[in-house]
């Protein structure tokens, strides 16, 4: 059976340089899904309470236009994702999408739907130096912590 392979996709370079570890190093026959964790913004876009501050209410608009641009980038890197892959002779009926609104954290998240059926997860390091990761952490990070049973393969 052909591997199955989970990439942590958003539209950072990072994510791009793990999409093109897959398209060199994998097999045109792998399975591929591009699993983007979205935050949940359309919430705050579609409040409406007099209990707001008149200040929020008077930037909810600005920030609602950020967060349709956000989507717009996310989407059109999948889109790049995707021709990187074909491109490099993956059939389109083995590239999959996923966007899912994060639930309880974009690494709990990624590692809650590898263990659906996915053989490896490859997600982008983050580009940040050694001593801010181990201050911060970072997604990539965490998701290695938390999937004791799961492979994880890291690009730098």
């Amino acid at each position: 059976m052909d591997q199955k392979v989970l990439v942590a996709f958003d539209d950072s370079e990072n994510a791009k340089r793990a999409v093109a570890f897959v398209a060199r190093f994998f097999s045109t026959e792998t399975q591929v899904t591009l699993f983007n964790v979205a935050q949940d913004t359309a919430t705050l876009c579609e409040m409406n309470s007099p209990e707001l501050t008149p200040y929020f209410t008077s930037q909810q608009m600005h920030f609602c236009a950020l967060e349709d641009k956000k989507k717009a980038l996310v989407t059109q890197s999948m889109e790049d994702a995707i021709n990187i892959l074909i491109d490099a002779g993956f059939d389109r009926q083995h590239i999959a999408l996923k966007v899912e609104v994060k639930k309880k954290g974009a690494a709990r998240d990624i590692v809650r739907e590898a263990r659906s059926g996915y053989d490896v997860i490859v997600l982008g390091r983050r580009g940040i130096s050694g001593i801010k990761e181990f201050i911060l952490g970072s997604v990539s990070q965490k998701v290695f912590q938390l999937a004791k049973d799961l492979s994880v393969l890291v690009v730098n």
